[in-house]
């Protein structure tokens, strides 16, 4: 242990958590990871599992208003809304909306690059040492599209990731054909970005890389926190399970169950349960080449380990309701229509919670009125893949380094009550 050593209290053990663990024994601290279900038991088991570095441009684009009722409305939509949810969900959506439009959609991206923009490497180095490492294949990603016209229609979003730095390939016909044959004839034109990646089991990295973390000395505790300890605007511990475990700093990256324990600290961040669902295909009969996006129907198509995965689907309902019937059918049907001929075993469905902040940017960095107390929630779509650099720079942070990243953007004094900044 270096002369500086602090015991950080890390409450969360998705990929944001475990990655801020790592970083912070790299640095030569303790660290206690606080978990209600245990490591990867949430988004970080069910998401996409592609490393998207690309995914930067915000669902809440200029048109999103015009759209959405009519999206709400078409069963073949990847859109739901649960009606009984709806005043409940009204402030936070109304907020939300407030942010579709171009300036506010080029500010999201602009800093969503700087947190997910590397991904494949932030990932590299986050499981290196760790035994993880086997989970991160690096791969091309594609968007695939009915055809060029189609391609051109989401000219805005492709303009955003031109202006922070990507390029990529066109295929057309016969070229995407050859590329990978395995898609229905109705798509004919593809993005290819290279320098992406995917986790071949999103679950079992996140658990390995727990697994590390203990291995280290680390402590792991499964435990609900119900609050942060607090003496003289310094926190001292954590209150979990019906004891105070004692800390010199605490993390808050517990997802979208962030939001209660951020209250309590003083911040008020407008952030919703946007529910995800997925289904897997196990031992399917092919398997794409690389991870696609399908942009007419919204899906991400992984292959994994031992199955192939499609992940997407919007559905606000909030954090107690269970699973609805309607996205899973729709995904059903989407894998039928993108990939004919689709036979596996098995099909197996999760549905699960993303952070979603109203202005689809994370909540990252030191509390301005407790020292001591951070936060990293709020990724949306993109937790997995900005899972690492979140970590990284939440450990710099508490080991008193300064990230070479501008952190206004994502930083907690935004939602500080009056009177805390």
């Amino acid at each position: 242990m270096n002369e500086t050593a602090k015991t950080i209290a890390i409450i969360g053990a998705g990929i944001v958590g475990v990655s801020t663990a790592i970083w912070l024994q790299r640095d030569g601290h303790r660290v206690i990871l606080i978990d209600r279900a245990g490591p990867a038991e949430g988004t970080s088991f069910g998401n996409g599992g592609v490393l998207a570095s690309c995914s930067i441009v915000p669902v809440t684009g200029p048109g999103l208003i015009a759209k959405a009722p009519g999206m709400l409305f078409s069963p073949n939509q990847p859109l739901f809304l649960r009606w009984g949810y709806l005043p409940r969900l009204a402030p936070w959506l109304i907020k939300y909306l407030g942010h579709a439009n171009a300036a506010a959609a080029t500010h999201t991206a602009t800093a969503m690059a700087q947190i997910v923009g590397d991904s494949l490497a932030d990932h590299l180095a986050l499981a290196q040492g760790t035994g993880a490492e086997k989970w991160v294949v690096p791969s091309d990603y594609l968007f695939i599209y009915n055809d060029r016209a189609h391609y051109h229609d989401d000219a805005f979003g492709w303009g955003l990731r031109r202006q922070n730095g990507f390029v990529w390939d066109e295929m057309e016909g016969a070229e995407f054909r050859a590329y990978d044959p395995v898609f229905s004839d109705d798509l004919r034109f593809a993005v290819r970005l290279k320098d992406h990646g995917r986790i071949a089991d999103p679950g079992q990295y996140v658990k390995d890389l727990a697994a590390h973390v203990v291995a280290q000395g680390g402590q792991l505790i499964t435990a609900a926190v119900e609050d942060i300890v607090r003496e003289n605007g310094r926190v001292t511990g954590v209150r979990a399970g019906g004891q105070t475990i004692a800390c010199d700093a605490a993390v808050v990256a517990t997802g979208v169950w962030s939001g209660p324990l951020a209250k309590k600290l003083g911040l008020d961040v407008p952030l919703e349960s946007e529910r995800g669902y997925h289904i897997e295909f196990w031992n399917p009969n092919f398997m794409p080449k690389s991870p696609v996006m399908v942009a007419a129907r919204k899906f991400v198509a992984t292959p994994m380990e031992g199955r192939l995965r499609l992940a997407g689907v919007v559905e606000f309902g909030g954090l107690d309701n269970g699973p609805s019937k309607a996205p899973i059918d729709l995904l059903k049907r989407s894998a039928a229509a993108v990939f004919p001929g689709l036979k596996a075993d098995e099909v197996t469905e999760w549905m699960g919670h993303r952070p979603a902040p109203a202005d689809s940017i994370p909540v990252i960095g030191e509390l301005p009125h407790i020292k001591g107390a951070y936060t990293g929630f709020g990724h949306h779509h993109v937790g997995l893949t900005g899972g690492p650099k979140t970590g990284r720079i939440l450990a710099q942070l508490i080991s008193g380094r300064q990230p070479n990243v501008d952190l206004t953007a994502y930083s907690p004094a935004r939602y500080a009550k009056s009177g805390q900044q």
